[in-house]
């Protein structure tokens, strides 16, 4: 469920501070999302798929403890970011 290049590229240009901010806060949230939806319609058609399960739970927990701490030390920034992603919160 890896994304390719081109996804990952419109990613850090939308979320990001410039074209090679990796690694902030709002684009891995914005990375794991794609991740979370990619593995989400796989397990709609693979319902006994106990890794993809797994690696589901996972993933929505890094993104939620991301969440926390980008909550914790700049809230305009997170209620800006889940407004952009369509998050509930």
């Amino acid at each position: 469920m890896a994304l390719n290049k081109e996804e990952k590229n419109v990613c850090v240009q939308n979320f990001g501070k410039n074209a090679s901010d990796t690694g902030s806060t709002q684009v891995q949230v914005a990375l794991l999302t794609k991740r979370i939806q990619a593995l989400t319609a796989h397990l709609k058609a693979n319902h006994g798929d106990a890794v993809a399960k797994r690696s589901l739970s996972l993933l929505v927990g890094k993104r939620r403890s991301l969440l926390d701490y980008l909550a914790r030390t700049d809230r305009d920034a997170y209620i800006k970011l889940i407004e952009s992603l369509g998050l509930r919160k």
